[in-house]
């Protein structure tokens, strides 16, 4: 009996040992690392740049087949990873304007019958892969369109008011409706309701082939949702998904890699307002819109400065993962303008360091032709791709996004050390660096010329200047003379 008992204990200890070393082992030649931990990131996104397709406006026909022949200009641009706005057929009841909202979902597993169709949309992300870009979609897990097969098969997923009736999202800060009548309140208190929900981006995943989601409301939705729902999807393989959210929790339990750099964004439009880079004086921003400055008329001042804060502030609440930097995004442009209004003078110095920053920088549809319109939200939009302006600035930003480590992305890339300049309301200067690969950025956050004495530290030595095109040496205590808004961005590669 004994002996059996032995051979009982070997067996159930080899097969622990092996699963052990299944969930540890690194597939030769694949990028799996540790199976069951979270993030199980894909390998390329340690340096990678993010697009915002917004399909419905971005050719005349608005289809996967007519965005298959931006694929080659996208690449050469310098972008890895395509995010598309929903591309689900979108909800007839209670719709808003022409179109509706793309975020008023009709049915998670179909597409859009005005894109196409899904063989269409698979023929398109074949191209996306075969030119070695990746795939993420816009996914909407807060709530459904009222016309979702959902509402009438499982009511009982919904939120209900007293009176038992399905109702539209409520503002959890005010108790309040969004305003968002043309969608219902999905209710995570629903066990049922939460597997429904992986089964669909599952099926996105194991029949369709993309990389990962960008999962919009997702601080909407509980955390404890997203700790369940990455354990699944991880194991299926790695994928990449980025929060619409700012909630330090879903990257800290590595549900996501990626969240939106909101609260700096909004800072950055803050500066370029206080710094007269627009023409919106006496008005303060706030989440993005403008609004009337203090009861004295004096609206808050913000400066370079006020990064480092930011900054301290954001290091104190994550332990992983990092941010999506931006100037601009759908949101952004159609509800509160376009870069150029909110960032005037200071858009593509904004656009600098956003791609220089620790996290990973996104271009919004039409930015690369210095689109300076707001794009219709319910209703068929055209843009005027002109010769692209902004395509080689974007290009030189990303090229060095890929070919110095230390502009990767989180932990892959090299930690921001602040440059003095003894003017640092105005100038803002950083360094990077990572196994030996350097960056040293200078920007001008003010509409004023500034002429300073930069202490380099430790990034003394030989550089290229990227937008200049030329070779300079950067000494420990360097004389420098910027212009207003004037960027200088060097890099020891």
């Amino acid at each position: 009996m004994k002996t059996m008992y032995w051979i009982a204990f070997l067996l159930i200890g080899s097969v622990l040992a092996i699963f052990v070393s299944a969930c540890k082992s690194t597939q030769e030649g694949t990028e799996n690392t540790f199976i069951f931990e979270k993030p199980r990131v894909p390998d390329w996104h340690k340096n990678a740049t993010i697009y915002e397709v917004n399909l419905r406006h971005y050719t005349d026909e608005a289809t996967f087949k007519s965005f298959e022949a931006e694929i080659p200009r996208l690449k050469e641009m310098g972008i890895d990873i395509l995010w598309f706005m929903p591309i689900h057929e979108v909800s007839v009841k209670n719709r808003k304007g022409e179109l509706g909202s793309p975020y008023a979902v009709k049915d998670y597993k179909g597409v859009n019958p005005d894109y196409g169709t899904m063989d269409d949309f698979k023929s398109m992300l074949a191209k996306i892969h075969e030119a070695g870009m990746y795939c993420i979609i816009d996914w909407v897990p807060n709530h459904t369109g009222w016309d979702n097969p959902w509402i009438t098969e499982h009511p009982e997923w919904y939120t209900h008011d007293s009176a038992g009736n399905i109702i539209d999202p409520i503002d959890y800060n005010t108790g309040k409706s969004w305003g968002w009548t043309d969608v219902a309140d999905l209710n995570y208190e629903v066990a049922e309701m939460r597997l429904g929900m992986i089964d669909a981006l599952s099926f996105w995943i194991e029949e369709v082939g993309i990389d990962g989601f960008r999962m919009d409301v997702a601080h909407g939705v509980p955390v404890d949702f997203w700790e369940q729902c990455a354990d699944s999807l991880y194991k299926i393989k790695p994928v990449y998904m980025l929060a619409e959210a700012e909630v330090p929790a879903l990257r800290n339990t590595g549900s996501f890699v990626v969240d939106y750099g909101w609260e700096m964004h909004h800072l950055l439009n803050e500066i370029a307002k206080s710094q007269g880079a627009t023409k919106e004086a006496g008005k303060k921003l706030v989440q993005g819109n403008l609004v009337e400055g203090d009861e004295d008329g004096e609206a808050e001042k913000k400066t370079a400065l006020d990064i480092d804060l930011m900054l301290a502030k954001k290091d104190s609440q994550y332990s992983q993962g990092y941010q999506m930097q931006f100037t601009s995004n759908h949101d952004e442009n159609s509800w509160s303008g376009t870069e150029f209004k909110r960032m005037g003078d200071g858009h593509l110095t904004f656009a600098v360091l956003t791609a220089t920053f620790d996290g990973m920088p996104l271009i919004y549809t039409g930015q690369e032709s210095a689109m300076d319109k707001q794009l219709e939200f319910f209703k068929k939009d055209n843009i005027e791709w002109g010769d692209y302006k902004y395509a080689e600035f974007y290009k030189k930003l990303f090229t060095l996004k890929h070919e110095n480590k230390a502009l990767w992305n989180g932990t892959h890339g090299g930690a921001l050390v602040k440059l003095p300049s003894g003017v640092d309301e105005s100038i803002y200067a950083f360094g990077r660096e990572k196994d030996g690969d350097k960056v040293v950025v200078v920007l001008n956050l003010s509409s004023e010329e500034q002429s300073f004495k930069l202490d380099t530290k430790n990034f003394a030595g030989p550089y290229n200047d990227i937008f200049a095109g030329t070779k300079t040496e950067l000494e420990a205590d360097m004389q420098m003379d910027l212009k207003p808004w004037a960027y200088v961005v060097l890099s020891s590669k």
